[in-house]
């Protein structure tokens, strides 16, 4: 396999919503996410993104992390039911460009990561996801997906998504996602970056830091697209939820764009199909 493909299959590896459960802790309960929610007042009210949001990044230690923090237009309840549901996850991992296949069951979710959109689902990487409901209360969840090793050296992939109560109808997100990487996946992520990554664009950052900002957005996204199709009837909700990603992510070309619509709608058609 090619350095180019190995980096293509990195960039995009948060697709996959992985997350290492022994990583760098999330917030440890509702108050210090309801500090932050304070602390971040000013920018959630005013910034480019088109909506009530922050995105953070950072690297070190052979590590990246990518934070997004968002008011969501749902209460809380809702946003419970379905960040603490496996079945869920899998349609919300389902929706970025190259998640092939989901299925949950066991305390896991076994995902299917191709290193290019339209490889067969037979081909593509499989990853087998811890799935931990840290924290359920009244004010405060908390919950963890993650995978101690992953392809081409990477390691320790995480996912946390936490959320408290702001009013009747409104929540407040934090989602984290983050792996690590040796000198092979370093390597090849910097060669990708320079040739076929090259236009791409982080939110705050370039770079490998702007690669991991990249994919906490289609998360966060994702689980936005969710939430907005939880309350439709059964039959609409895949296609609307399709429909919903592709156009929140065509917002920020530069940053997500990876194909046409239609091109997009014929694939994840068939891949919720196989479910």
């Amino acid at each position: 396999m090619t350095t180019d493909r190995i980096a293509r299959w990195i960039a995009g590896a948060g697709t996959a919503c992985l997350l290492a459960l022994s990583a760098v802790a999330a917030h440890a309960d509702a108050g210090s996410l309801k500090d932050k929610y304070t602390e971040l007042q000013g920018n959630l009210r005013s910034n480019s993104y088109g909506r009530q949001m922050h995105i953070d990044s950072s690297e070190g230690g052979n590590a990246l992390q990518g934070d997004v923090y968002a008011v969501l237009d749902h209460p809380y309840e809702k946003v419970k039911e379905a960040l603490q549901d496996p079945n869920a996850w899998c349609d919300i991992m389902l929706l970025p460009f190259n998640t092939k296949a989901c299925q949950a069951g066991g305390g896991r979710l076994a995902v299917r990561i191709g290193r290019k959109y339209d490889q067969p689902v037979d081909q593509a990487y499989r990853l087998d996801l811890g799935f931990q409901r840290a924290a359920s209360g009244s004010d405060y969840l908390e919950t963890r997906l993650g995978a101690a090793q992953g392809p081409f050296g990477t390691r320790d992939y995480r996912i946390v998504a936490e959320a408290i109560p702001l009013d009747a109808g409104h929540s407040f997100l934090h989602l984290s996602y983050s792996y690590g990487y040796g000198g092979t996946g370093k390597f090849a992520m910097q060669a990708y970056l320079s040739t076929a990554g090259a236009n791409k664009a982080g939110f705050t950052a370039g770079g490998m830091r702007g690669a991991i900002e990249r994919n906490a957005m289609r998360y966060y996204l994702a689980i936005d697209a969710y939430l907005d199709t939880m309350d439709l009837p059964a039959g609409q909700r895949v296609e609307q939820r399709i429909d919903r990603w592709f156009s929140a992510t065509e917002r920020y070309p530069r940053q997500l764009h990876e194909m046409d619509r239609s091109t997009y709608v014929t694939m994840k058609r068939q891949e919720y199909g196989r479910g």
